[in-house]
């Protein structure tokens, strides 16, 4: 998975995620890794963590896009349709290609 498409994997998927770990599962990821990309959002200004101070589980988050971090998902959410646009002219072009062979 590419740099841009998991930070948008992440972005779009962080503020409806119960963990690290259900995030990590369901982008096929380490928990480590995971961290690692949410602790560099965070340090990008991206995304915020709260703790929930009335929860006895201390190590749990609540993690929000910030006004930055909507604008980053915006424009890679661009890029990556972009991208895919691109790729299914590829194939469309190929598949006439074959077509016509």
């Amino acid at each position: 998975m590419q740099n841009e498409e998991l930070t948008l994997n992440v972005l779009r998927k962080i503020e409806i995620t119960k963990s690290q770990k259900s995030l990590a599962d369901e982008l096929s990821l380490s928990v480590g890794k995971v961290n690692y990309v949410i602790k560099a959002l965070i340090e990008k200004g991206l995304i915020k963590a709260e703790n929930f101070f009335e929860n006895k589980n201390k190590n749990q988050y609540k993690y929000l896009l910030t006004k930055e971090g909507i604008s980053a998902k915006i424009d890679l959410t661009q890029k990556f349709i972009e991208r895919k646009k691109a790729e299914y002219e590829e194939l469309q072009k190929e598949l006439e290609y074959l077509k016509n062979d």
